[in-house]
């Protein structure tokens, strides 16, 4: 992901709803939301046909992990995929506060990343770049390719859409979707220095991005009540910005657990 905003026991009916975009080249062969294959068949999620892994996904009783990359032109992109991280997660049986201290250790070997890992109790954020570890606290947060809760132009807006939709009680997702949609770039003075060029970070800043090579493949809304039972929700564009189709997929509690 790109693009991430979250409310964390924040919401009387959702104790989890992320809203995020995905972006990257559209030639990287992707697969389109679905439920895996056994012995991974409690995870759903899009698949990275080239490295096995994914971005955003949602878990037996409802936990979700969700990545970003840390854009950084001079630290190493070499290592372990770091889509590894949700299926690894997800396809597991630890929670995420146990997961956290695992990866601790081993978070060095992946190219820089912010990773949010939520289960019933917790919500644990790591990154690797700066390396540091620390569970989430209730509210609305968001993240791009920089630090948690950095104030990007397009992270404070999609993060102020979700205060808003927060606040209003509804549940027609329409706000938020509309909200992933914005193609709008930010102003030169808004612009955040990630070490790349000035006309690459325009490029980047707004939440939706067209281009005929690279640009958003994916939005993805995920919400999980306070029984465990939820849904996620996947948009796919190809290049130019071309919608390519949506699928839907629902979890629900098992009350026999």
């Amino acid at each position: 992901m790109c693009l991430v905003a979250l409310a964390w026991k924040t919401h009387p009916r959702w104790r989890l709803l992320l809203a995020g975009n995905r972006d990257e080249f559209h030639e990287r062969p992707t697969a389109p939301l679905a439920q895996w294959a056994a012995p991974a068949d409690t995870v759903l999620a899009g698949r990275d046909l080239r490295s096995g892994g994914s971005w955003v996904g949602l878990g037996g009783n409802g936990r979700v992990a969700v990545v970003t990359n840390v854009r950084d032109p001079l630290a190493t992109m070499s290592g372990r995929s770091r889509g590894h991280l949700i299926a690894d997660y997800l396809s597991g049986s630890a929670d995420a506060a146990a997961y956290a201290r695992e990866l601790a250790a081993a978070a060095h070997a992946f190219p820089p990343f912010n990773l949010l890992l939520c289960d019933a109790e917790r919500c644990e954020h790591l990154s690797n770049h700066p390396p540091l570890a620390r569970a989430l606290a209730p509210g609305i947060h968001g993240m791009s390719n920089g630090p948690l809760d950095a104030p990007w132009p397009k992270t404070a807006a999609l993060t102020t859409a979700l205060h808003e939709w927060c606040a209003a009680g509804a549940e027609d997702l329409h706000p938020l979707w509309t909200a992933l949609a914005n193609p709008a770039v930010a102003p030169d003075d808004a612009l955040p220095d990630t070490g790349v060029d000035q006309a690459t970070e325009r490029l980047l800043s707004a939440a939706f991005i067209t281009g005929a090579s690279y640009g958003t493949r994916a939005s993805t809304i995920v919400a999980v009540d306070h029984q465990g039972s939820g849904f996620i929700h996947e948009r796919r564009f190809g290049p130019n910005g071309i919608f390519q189709g949506e699928r839907r997929l629902e979890i629900q509690e098992d009350r026999t657990a």
